[in-house]
């Protein structure tokens, strides 16, 4: 091999080694980027809120339903403003943490309400309130830039609806049936 070709071969080595720590270095920053794009909707002390509440299912059901009533008065609140790109993305991130808190929420019932525990006064409040989010939600003039966000954030909210409003009418006669077991945070189910 002639000096020449081994020089031009050191070069493409040289490039290909160069090419594979750029491709190397790429991947992983791609992955604290994607950290850093995920957001928590809840705030620190709302977050030690829902820690301290533990496995009380009622409790955790109301919080989580404020948690989402701030959240929708957030909205309310910027439907209202000058429409401009600012205030779109400011809607489009609120009505996200809106669906995430809501998916959260329809969880811990799910969880709960297989456990049979007495979701009642919390299913109360959350029947009311959800019937207000849809209201909030439907009223809101759609937008490109967040057009995806309030459907989705509508559908949640019509499936929080319909589930609080079912698990209620279940749980009102369960209730009657096993008088015994009212007012508990975790029972096993009788038949």
């Amino acid at each position: 091999m002639t000096p020449c070709c081994r020089f031009l071969k050191g070069k493409k080595q040289t490039a290909a080694r160069r090419l594979a720590l750029a491709l190397g270095c790429l991947l992983c920053v791609l992955p604290v980027t994607a950290q850093r794009r995920h957001h928590d909707p809840l705030t620190g002390p709302e977050v030690e809120k829902i820690r301290e509440a533990g496995i009380d299912p009622w409790l955790r059901i109301k919080l989580y339903t404020e948690f989402v009533n701030d959240h929708v008065n957030k909205l309310a609140d910027l439907a209202k403003r000058t429409p401009s790109v600012q205030r779109d993305r400011k809607m489009d991130a609120t009505l996200q943490d809106i669906s995430s808190l809501m998916d959260e929420l329809g969880s811990n019932l799910d969880q709960y309400g297989d456990r049979k525990a007495d979701l009642r006064p919390g299913l109360k409040l959350l029947t009311k309130d959800s019937e207000r989010w849809l209201t909030t939600l439907r009223g809101i003039s759609k937008a490109p830039i967040f057009e995806l966000s309030l459907e989705d954030a509508t559908d949640v909210g019509k499936d929080i609806s319909d589930q609080a409003a079912e698990m209620l009418k279940k749980q009102t006669e369960y209730f009657k049936l096993h008088k015994d077991q009212r007012w508990q945070e975790r029972v096993e189910p009788k038949d």
